[in-house]
């Protein structure tokens, strides 16, 4: 993990706990749930509720997935919990073969306690990363919880250090890129970065194996409200 704090810090990354301590909290992690409006994208809508999202996050959600697949032999189950019904977030997931989609979800706690008991995994064993105070009843309830920045949010950072609600605040916004700032943050705390990317530049047996896996999952879309 040598550089790897003072390499996001200097982009503006904010830690709130050690490296070593997410690096810690990564290793038992088996979900990783993602806000959509402000963590893929800055957060702005078209009259059809849609949203954009970036082929950098994609890349990382998937070496992110890779590098955990490689560590554990089991592909992390990745979910987007978004409060609209967002085609575009449902497009991507299921591009993206991600576990599930939940939508028009107005309390994300409760939507986080439906994953801890369809898929009985403890809340020590879920990350959860977030933009903003609807998100924060299950974000703070997570063992890893990691924050997208919002430079417009000043005070919302502050509270988010002084009441201990997550251990990272990205130097990247929604729309530029900050799903693959976490993704590379992550992976250089497993100490497995080069070799998943080397992998993955190969195409060798590892990554096809998992890609296999990874495009066997359909994406299980669920509405709230």
């Amino acid at each position: 993990m040598t550089g790897i704090k003072d390499k996001f810090t200097q982009t503006g990354g904010h830690f709130l706990v050690s490296d070593s301590e997410i690096a810690a909290y990564l290793s038992d992690i088996k979900i990783f749930i993602f806000d959509w409006d402000g963590v893929f994208n800055n957060g702005y809508k078209d009259s059809e509720r849609g949203s954009m999202f970036s082929e950098a996050d994609s890349m990382g959600c998937n070496m992110l997935r890779f590098n955990q697949w490689r560590i554990s032999k089991s592909i992390p189950l990745f979910f987007i919990i978004t409060g609209e019904n967002n085609i575009t977030a449902i497009e991507f997931a299921k591009r993206e073969h991600f576990t599930g989609v939940v939508t028009r979800c107005k309390n994300k706690k409760t939507a986080l306690e439906n994953i801890v008991e369809n898929y009985n995994v403890p809340l020590k064993e879920i990350a959860f990363v977030f933009d903003d105070i609807i998100d924060i009843s299950a974000a703070g309830l997570c063992k890893l919880a990691i924050c997208v920045r919002r430079n417009s949010s000043p005070l919302f950072t502050d509270y988010l250090a002084e009441h201990s609600i997550c251990q990272y605040i990205t130097g990247n916004e929604g729309g530029n890129h900050a799903v693959r700032e976490i993704s590379e943050l992550l992976m250089g705390l497993t100490g497995e970065y080069d070799q998943t990317i080397s992998k993955r530049i190969a195409f060798d047996a590892d990554y096809q194996q998992y890609l296999s896996e990874r495009n066997n999952i359909n994406t299980i879309i669920e509405t709230m409200g």
